[in-house]
């Protein structure tokens, strides 16, 4: 495990919880067994005091109670599918779709303006980072400035890089499927809001995991799952989220970075709730985009600004 996941000191209490459960269960389990074991002779004594006479005939009431039984629960069936199609019909609020399904979506007919900046970010999703690009090693350099204001610039290529989170010491090597949006997405963080961008790259609030989650490798999968939830790679997002998204872009042109700084608060906010360790990490981000669609088609949701989690960042 490389070293760019700093170990914390020792929280006894961190994963207690956790370990109780799984202990919990391993009990319970054959506990159940046995139960299950001590009834099974009550059965077979009370079968054997019954004659074969009477055996029979109460296989056969049995059966034709059972039968009646089975075409009353269809029939009930019946009347409340028909029921809930009839609600359903009259009440479109009564449809109990997922969040993020596109049943019955309607796709809005973008404005110019919703247009241009949708191709604008798709464009900017599609640039791959390149180390060999004297632009690309800036922005590197500028996010190093962003995250260590008092401290020297180290090479493109130096074991300090880790500190940050990177998984090795060339962080050319970690962007991958985010691109160089994710490299704009840090710096846009650092700047808009230096104080939740520190708190996060210190990992001051909360309890800490002993092992922690690598905060710039964070930020980079957090780029590429508002990428995915938001539907950005076809040609018109047809999700919940991902329509909801355009109207906001439409009054926002940076909307996705502003996401992107929620996105990364609540990953800490689910991490710390869950006390989740490193190998938890893909745990935490399911339920942070789970976390993001709920809020993203609240109705009262105009801007990012609007969502619940805003209120999470600071500075």
């Amino acid at each position: 495990m490389s070293t760019n996941l700093r170990r914390r000191l020792h929280h006894g209490d961190i994963d207690g919880r956790r370990n109780e459960h799984y202990e919990i269960s391993g009990l319970d389990e054959p506990l159940l067994q046995s139960h299950e074991r001590q009834i099974e002779p009550k059965g077979v004594f009370l079968g054997d005091l019954l004659n074969a006479d009477r055996t029979k005939e109460q296989i056969h009431w049995t059966f034709l109670f059972t039968h009646v039984i089975a075409q009353w629960a269809q029939w009930l069936a019946n009347i409340v599918v028909g029921s809930r199609s009839f609600i359903e019909r009259f009440l479109p609020g009564a449809s109990s779709n997922p969040i993020g399904s596109n049943t019955n979506l309607r796709l809005p007919c973008l404005s110019p303006l919703q247009e241009e900046r949708l191709s604008n970010l798709k464009l900017r999703l599609g640039v791959p980072f390149d180390g060999s690009l004297l632009e690309h090693q800036d922005a590197l350099k500028q996010l190093w400035r962003l995250a260590y204001p008092d401290r020297l610039l180290p090479s493109l290529k130096s074991e300090l890089w880790k500190e940050m989170g990177w998984q090795g010491c060339d962080p050319s090597t970690d962007f991958r499927g985010g691109g160089y949006i994710s490299l704009e997405n840090l710096i846009f963080f650092a700047t808009k809001h230096p104080i939740s961008f520190q708190r996060l790259l210190h990992k001051i609030d909360g309890k800490r995991a002993e092992w922690e989650y690598p905060f710039a490798v964070a930020g980079i999968n957090i780029s590429f799952m508002l990428a995915q939830m938001l539907d950005l790679q076809k040609g018109k997002p047809s999700t919940a989220a991902g329509i909801r998204f355009l109207e906001l872009l439409a009054h926002d042109e940076l909307a996705f970075d502003n996401l992107y700084c929620v996105a990364f608060k609540m990953m800490d906010a689910q991490w710390l709730a869950k006390r989740a360790t490193y190998m938890e990490f893909n745990d935490v981000m399911k339920s942070t985009r789970t976390q993001l669609e709920r809020e993203l088609v609240l109705e009262d949701v105009q801007s990012v600004k609007d969502l619940p989690a805003y209120n999470l960042l600071t500075g």
